[in-house]
């Protein structure tokens, strides 16, 4: 139902909150002509899918034209990109090289004097030139080749402490009227000979300041020093080598365990220098 002042203002669909503004505005829109105010913007549908390819027949016959045109193009990229797979596969087989020979070969063609100091003369000299510094600094260290016998607790002391930081250090403690203390200073003699630079040393339990107990149940005992600190310490070697035993025996315990440098190890080089040195030392005595 329509009341005086829908016919005054016109007929409003939805309720409108009264204010000066709206006031203004409705009477704007009725002084605009009715078809303006009536009218409803209206949207562009979208146009239809633009071919941005070059097509001179539109009917069916272009459509399967340019299919096979476009799979035509498609098989030629397959094809292109085969290629180039190829070829990057024939470039890497052809580079058999690492990356630190190539470096090597670009130091060679640029300083010749470094391609020189990687022929294999050059190496064997410098090799044969680290053995003679070898020889030279072993050939400094003292020479012992005897059992020596500690008298008291100050030469156990100076044995140990004033020798020369490279020299192994191998001190037996005995006790008299033991087969076992007996067969390891007859192998000590022995060794003393081969390792003539290795320091063999004897003392007794009681020299030593053991205890009693130690006197008993601990010899025969093997220390071990070098640079004057302790680096085995090995008691009651009877029980793994008995109460007669040899060199040998004494030999490939010590060896076992590290005490004693390994000839098998020393260049041969060094060997024959050292045998040459003992020849030359027993033709003076």
């Amino acid at each position: 139902m329509t009341t005086l002042e829908d016919k005054i203002l016109g007929e409003k669909t939805h309720y409108y909150c009264s204010s000066s503004e709206d006031e203004n505005s409705d009477i704007e829109d009725e002084k605009q002509p009715t078809s303006t105010r009536n009218e409803t913007p209206t949207v562009e549908p979208p146009g239809p899918y633009k071919w941005e390819g070059s097509s001179t027949n539109t009917g069916p016959k272009g459509v399967v034209k340019d299919w096979q045109r476009f799979k035509q193009l498609e098989s030629e990229k397959r094809a292109e990109q085969e290629r180039e797979r190829l070829e990057l596969i024939q470039k890497l087989s052809f580079t058999c090289k690492s990356a630190l020979d190539e470096e090597r070969d670009r130091e060679r063609e640029e300083d010749p004097e470094i391609a020189e100091l990687l022929t294999d003369e050059f190496l064997l000299e410098y090799q044969k030139q680290r053995m003679q510094e070898m020889l030279s600094q072993m050939s400094t260290l003292p020479r012992f080749g005897k059992v020596i016998d500690l008298a008291d607790s100050q030469q156990f002391l100076d044995a140990v402490d004033k020798e020369n930081k490279a020299v192994t250090v191998v001190i037996h403690i005995y006790e008299e009227g033991v087969p076992a203390c007996e067969a390891m200073n007859g192998s000590l003699i022995s060794l003393s000979q081969d390792y003539a630079q290795v320091k063999f040393c004897k003392v007794k339990g009681s020299v030593a300041g053991v205890s009693r107990l130690f006197k008993v149940n601990g010899v025969p005992a093997l220390l071990v020093y070098k640079a004057g600190s302790l680096m085995g310490n090995f008691v009651r070697v009877s029980e793994e080598l008995g109460d007669d035993f040899f060199a040998e025996d004494v030999e490939s315990f010590l060896l076992e365990h590290g005490m004693l440098p390994d000839k098998t190890c020393v260049p041969s080089i060094i060997r024959n220098q050292n045998e040459d040195d003992e020849d030359s030392d027993l033709s003076i005595e």
